[in-house]
């Protein structure tokens, strides 16, 4: 799964993928860019 790395500024694959839940009930994935080590983050389930 890919995400959008700010400090990068491209989309990067996720490092150390992990499913988490907003305060709103939503699915997310969070995880850190492979590149820069900064922390990632996509909201939706994982595909």
């Amino acid at each position: 799964m890919e995400a959008y790395c700010f400090k990068c500024r491209s989309k990067r694959e996720i490092k150390g993928p992990q499913q988490v839940t907003l305060k709103n009930g939503r699915p997310a994935t969070q995880g850190t860019c492979p590149t820069c080590g900064t922390k990632v983050f996509r909201i939706g389930r994982a595909a």
